[in-house]
């Protein structure tokens, strides 16, 4: 082991110079400033259940993983509708849920914006409308963005945030 911290002494360090930095590559701080212009502080997300199969929660937690970090975009979640800036709503709206969405959304200070997660939230899925469900969150509160799938991947998700909080995103 002497032998190699010797040799490192006598050589030194030996890199390669740093590559030159690329303005297109710094997305992170172009959302950054995108969400700051739009609302003056950090996005907070009320996500809410409304009666998913919990697909669509488990792509809306790797969000917030070390991988797609969008804490570091200034996204994050918030405990209290009363915080939230943004909904995001997965699943069927089941009709015991259907109360409690419709207090959610009342409780969300104005501006506020809704993003209906996964087919179930976009269409009503597989359950449709019925005597246990109220079919899509559209049915039940106003809608700015539908991001389909089943579930849809993390990426996507993350997308339709960032297409709610570009001012031209209104309420179908």
């Amino acid at each position: 082991m002497w032998k190699t911290f010797k040799q490192i002494a006598a050589i030194g360090v030996i890199t390669e110079a740093a590559p030159p930095t690329d303005g297109e590559l710094r997305v992170c701080e172009h959302l950054q400033k995108r969400i700051l212009a739009t609302l003056g502080r950090a996005l907070c997300i009320r996500q809410v259940d409304a009666g998913s199969c919990n697909g669509c929660e488990l792509e809306i937690h790797a969000l917030n993983n070390a991988y797609y970090n969008i804490e570091g975009l200034g996204i994050r979640f918030v405990a209290s509708p009363r915080h939230a800036d943004l909904l995001l709503v997965t699943g069927p709206v089941s009709r015991h849920m259907e109360l409690a969405l419709k207090r959610t959304y009342d409780a969300t200070p104005d501006p506020k914006l809704v993003v209906a997660v996964g087919d179930c939230g976009v269409n009503g899925g597989i359950f449709g409308c019925s005597y246990a469900s109220a079919g899509a969150v559209s049915n039940v509160i106003p809608v700015n963005v539908a991001v389909p799938g089943c579930p849809p991947s993390p990426n996507r998700i993350l997308a339709g945030i960032l297409t709610a909080i570009t001012p031209a995103a209104e309420p179908r």
